[in-house]
Formats: C-alpha cells, structure tokens, sequence
C-alpha cells in the first residue's frame, strides 16, 4: 500500500496512567527547533544564559534540554521536590534569566522570586495560565 512503516520512535514516554507521548526524529527535531525559538524569543534568552527548569518528568522535560542544546543555553534542572530555600539558592547562584516551571508547581516557586534580581520570564509548563507566566504550549 506504499505506507513507510513509522521509524523508531525518538522519544517515547509512559506515566502510571498509561498515558503515552511518542515522537518521531522528525517530530523532536520540529517541537525543538520551535522550543528554543521560545526561549530566545519570548522569553529573551541568549547563548550561554542559564535557565532553571523546576518540573516533574514530564515530556516537556526532555523537551526543553534539547531546545536548550540548540540555543545554546544553559540548562540547570531542578526537581519537583526542591524546596524554596533550594530554589533561592541556585537562582542567586546560577543568575539564572528564566525559570521553567509546571502550573502545579508556580504557586511555590513563585514565593521565592522577588529576591532574584537576574530573572527576565518565568515559563509555565502546562495547561494553566498564571500571571505574568509565559505558557510554552500557547508559545509553541
């Protein structure tokens, strides 16, 4: 019937509820191209600029390492379970110019950032939106 049969997935990802993400090269490589157009464009990241990422492991985890790859920037990951003293703390050390969140997750990373004065966005993982959060969904 003159169907390829799908390449291998680039990337395929399970959580416990059997919900299923799976890329093909093709498909990392578009969504990564674009991510990191977010990152330097709306959120107005540069080469060598450091960005924390505070999420859970979800695809967009994946995701945004790689569109950092491409951008060249700096990707500091952080887990879910950091709290606000450890978030602080690399913010100040790191001068990190963007935060990289989930919606569950904002409300208490957002308590620690009026300390930092290095930060230019926050970036927001997921479907809710929050004020003066970028959404990287609404984004790409």
């Amino acid at each position: 019937d003159g169907r390829r049969t799908p390449a291998n997935p680039a990337f395929w990802w399970v959580n416990d509820e059997g919900e299923e993400v799976k890329w093909s090269f093709e498909e990392l490589g578009s969504l990564s191209r674009k991510a990191a157009n977010v990152l330097s464009g709306a959120c107005g990241l540069q080469r060598g600029d450091r960005v924390i990422a505070v999420l859970p492991r979800v695809p967009e985890w994946w995701l945004l390492n790689v569109a950092c790859m491409r951008a060249g920037i700096v990707l500091i990951p952080g887990t879910s379970q950091l709290t606000a003293k450890d978030i602080s703390y690399r913010l100040q050390a790191s001068k990190a110019k963007c935060i990289i969140t989930s919606d569950t997750l904002a409300p208490a990373v957002e308590s620690v950032l009026p300390g930092s004065q290095f930060l230019k966005s926050k970036l927001i993982v997921g479907q809710g939106s929050r004020d003066g959060w970028l959404n990287l969904k609404e984004l790409l």
